[in-house]
């Protein structure tokens, strides 16, 4: 029945795989084993086939939209059952952003990798991203940009954290299309990924 859930999502079955997990759950499997053992291997192969090129973009939304019909089924169990996410993500495309494609994508494959995840939209101010830190304590920010434009709004962020008093507790993470390691370095961001499979990779090592 694990296996059965794990190809539905490597196959993108969104209208099967919510099924198949009140079938799993029904049989006497866990929330949390369907999680460890179904979905969270499944998203990894889908980031590694992403990563050698054999997955496109498109392909991985699917796959993601797929393990969230799951995850949608499993939550109110994981809830009440008390099993601890991973850790927090609070994530967003920085302010006069329009882009969240990329970024929905690395939020779904953080909460396909077992974290709870705070999606903030697109166009998120730095005052948003400040609001949001000390609302729901996270263990780390994401940010994305898509316009060289609009990267120079991910240091603001930082800059609120650090008044705030908060950047100490905070891990941030940075991505999107202009973005490098060299910008991540000079900002002062924790940690940089050029895709939604390694920004996963990146959240787990962070922490």
């Amino acid at each position: 029945m694990l296996d059965k859930i794990k190809q539905a999502v490597l196959a993108g079955d969104m209208e099967g795989i919510a099924e198949l997990t009140n079938q799993a759950l029904a049989q006497g499997i866990g929330a949390r084993e369907i999680l460890d053992q179904a979905l969270t291997p499944a998203m990894d192969i889908v980031g590694e086939e992403y990563e050698k090129g054999d997955r496109y973009v498109p392909e991985m939304l699917i796959s993601a939209e797929a393990m969230k019909g799951s995850v949608a089924v499993l939550k109110p169990l994981l809830v009440e059952a008390g099993v601890k996410a991973r850790g927090k993500v609070v994530i967003g495309t920085v302010e006069g952003d329009l882009h969240d494609i990329g970024k929905d994508l690395v939020a779904m494959m953080l909460e396909g990798a077992g974290f709870e995840v705070v999606n903030l939209g697109a166009e998120v101010t730095a005052e948003e991203f400040l609001k949001a830190a000390k609302e729901h304590e996270p263990d780390i920010i994401g940010m994305s940009a898509l316009l060289t434009t609009t990267m120079i709004h991910m240091p603001e962020v930082i800059d609120a954290l650090q008044q705030a008093g908060l950047r100490d507790q905070i891990k941030v993470m940075v991505g999107g299309a202009p973005v490098t390691q060299e910008y991540a370095d000079k900002i002062g961001a924790d940690g940089y990924a050029p895709d939604a499979a390694s920004a996963t990779k990146l959240a787990k090592s962070l922490l």
